[in-house]
């Protein structure tokens, strides 16, 4: 009965209409007028900023024409080894002599190039299509190095011919010496085998590796040079590392890409 009386009551008396009416508070307009502000310069960005991206690839320090592998087309022993690693050898050299049932037969390189590895040594005996030495193909040793990525065949295909590229080089911590700097110089049309990237790098271990996750895209990076570091190259800190860079050095390569807009705004 009480709660009836006050509810009479209540429908009797006028209605208070001189009493102001309170729609928010200072700090929530203050918090209103940030998501204002927040709102107004999202869309501004979204009509005028970029982002930037970056791919990531596995790849290895090289020379534009890469290596070969020389193998025996003889089987016997090995009575003589003609060259040194590291030394530079003519088309047609003799690389080792090998004893075999028809007299003495030499091993002798394909093409020009400097050896960077030898299989074979004085007493050991070789097969027909045995490993004697790798040869990588330059035309002197100041030849200047690349690096040669293995992309994705679905990313690689977008790479832009031009752009550029930081590579953090295993010998040399980048937190340490920096980044190498590079360009992307070409990329593969058709993605490689593990035959065909053992063929060019002459190292079946790393064809292995970069195949793993499928047949890749080649994409060679021409390095920056520079006369100011001992490696002969430019490198994100102003001196690098104190040493130069060898061939079959592992590399990791961040291609920047072309900025694009975050939003594509479809109009009817």
């Amino acid at each position: 009965m009480e709660f009836r009386k006050k509810a009479l009551a209540k429908l009797q008396s006028p209605e208070e209409l001189d009493v102001p009416v309170r729609f928010a508070r200072p700090q929530g307009l203050l918090v209103l007028l940030v998501t204002l502000i927040v709102m107004a310069v999202g869309c501004v960005w979204s009509f005028t900023g970029t982002v930037s991206s970056k791919l990531t690839a596995p790849g290895v320090l090289t020379h534009a024409e890469g290596s070969y592998v020389l193998q025996s087309p003889v089987a016997g022993q090995v009575i003589a080894v003609h060259v040194k690693e590291g030394e530079t050898v003519a088309d047609g050299a003799a690389v080792v002599s090998v004893r075999t049932d028809r007299g003495v037969r030499a091993v002798r390189t394909v093409a020009r190039g400097r050896v960077t590895s030898l299989a074979a040594e004085i007493g050991s005996v070789v097969t027909t299509g045995a490993d004697v030495a790798t040869v990588e193909r330059v035309k002197s040793a100041d030849d200047p190095l690349v690096a040669m990525l293995y992309v994705p065949a679905d990313k690689g295909a977008a790479l832009p011919v031009g752009a550029t590229v930081d590579l953090t080089v295993g010998s040399a911590p980048a937190d340490r010496f920096g980044q190498l700097r590079g360009t992307v110089k070409a990329v593969g049309r058709v993605p490689r085998t593990a035959q065909q990237i053992s063929g060019f790098l002459g190292d079946r271990e790393l064809a292995e590796r970069f195949t793993r996750g499928g047949k890749p895209r080649a994409v060679l990076v021409s390095l920056q040079r520079s006369s100011a570091t001992r490696s002969g190259y430019a490198w994100s800190r102003e001196d690098g590392p104190p040493f130069t860079l060898e061939t079959a050095t592992p590399v990791s390569g961040a291609v920047h890409l072309a900025a694009q807009r975050p939003v594509d705004w479809l109009l009817p």
